[in-house]
């Protein structure tokens, strides 16, 4: 590329970058007199992108609207991310934006560099959508992301270092078979080497420890639905109790309240659904149903209805206690205790 034709991509990006500059700013940036940046807008202008000029000495230079949006610059990373984004908003399901982001996201992909093109090609090959996003979680690094989608297809040993649920640390060796994705989360499906069994790992949690490889002979995946074995794992597998539960509302109304992450979801006639989940205990499940609002029927296990009689019997119990009146108790030692 040309010293000019590089200065003119370079003009352009911090055009796009800062609302408005001065000749004089754009002068100091570029290394070059305010004679030459006015030449350069010149012959941006006559590549059709809309650069407004005002004069006198306190004019300066902005990137106008147009007829037609002009080519943006990006970055490697800011390109990624775009990729994501789009990738992601693809797969949520929400009306009229996945068919527009898989354009986009094809347009992306033809102008992008041969390098990038791999990168987000790896991403967008070893991605599964789920829907219904649970809690925010920690913002995840899209180099991250491009790095483990690498590895998933190219069929590398990857090795990192994890935090799991309790906050315990450690390091994996593992084969990586596909990243999941919800609105809020990144999880990696992959075969642990050293536990000899399929895992489940949340991508914020973790931090590749390159040099990756050797390469593996990829194995049969644990579930043909990947988002719905991720689904289950998350919400089920990961605790010592497990329930299902029918809740006598559609699916479709269900869906609206209760995440992947929460519990997964299953048609039983047009007007009810059964729910099944994990917690930490009964009383936990319990209550966790109650919470959603919905009426429900307990199908398993059958200490569930045990339990839901327990924490009736503690409310009726709270109810039939007279009201006490007046302030409640001081703290020990009166107002003056610190």
């Amino acid at each position: 590329m040309s010293e000019t034709s590089a200065r003119l991509l370079r003009l352009l990006s911090l055009l796009q970058a800062h609302r408005d500059w001065s000749g004089a700013d754009l002068a100091g940036r570029l290394g070059v007199t305010p004679r030459t940046v006015r030449r350069d807008v010149d012959r941006l202008r006559e590549l059709d992108y809309p650069v407004d000029a005002s004069p006198g000495t306190g004019g300066g230079y902005r990137l106008g609207t147009g007829a037609q949006l002009p080519p943006l610059l990006l970055d490697d990373d800011e390109a990624v991310a775009v990729a994501v984004g789009l990738r992601t908003a693809a797969g949520q399901g929400i009306e009229g934006i996945g068919e527009t982001s898989v354009r986009a996201l094809a347009k992306l992909e033809q102008v992008l560099p041969h390098r990038l093109r791999r990168r987000v090609g790896a991403l967008n090959a070893f991605t599964v959508p789920m829907l219904r996003g649970g809690p925010p979680s920690a913002p995840v690094d899209p180099a991250v992301l491009t790095e483990l989608a690498h590895l998933c297809r190219d069929a590398e040993l990857l090795r990192f270092a994890y935090r799991d649920h309790h906050g315990a640390a450690g390091r994996r060796t593992v084969e990586p078979h596909r990243l999941v994705c919800t609105e809020r989360r990144w999880y990696l499906v992959a075969w642990d080497v050293d536990r000899a069994g399929w895992r489940t790992f949340r991508v914020d949690r973790l931090t590749p420890l390159p040099p990756h490889g050797p390469r593996f002979t990829p194995r049969e995946p644990p579930a043909e639905d990947l988002a719905a074995y991720v689904s289950r794992g998350v919400s089920t597998g990961a605790y010592a109790t497990h329930a299902a539960v029918r809740l006598l509302v559609p699916l479709d109304e269900a869906a609206e309240r209760i995440s992947p992450s929460a519990g997964t979801l299953e048609a039983d006639g047009a007007d009810a659904c059964v729910l099944r989940a994990g917690a930490a205990s009964l009383d936990v499940m319990v209550v966790h149903v109650m919470m959603l609002g919905f009426p429900f029927e307990v199908l398993e296990p059958a200490e569930l209805t045990e339990a839901v009689r327990r924490i009736r019997d503690r409310l009726d119990a709270a109810l039939a206690r007279p009201a006490r009146s007046g302030r409640a108790p001081a703290a020990p030692g009166g107002a003056g205790a610190g």
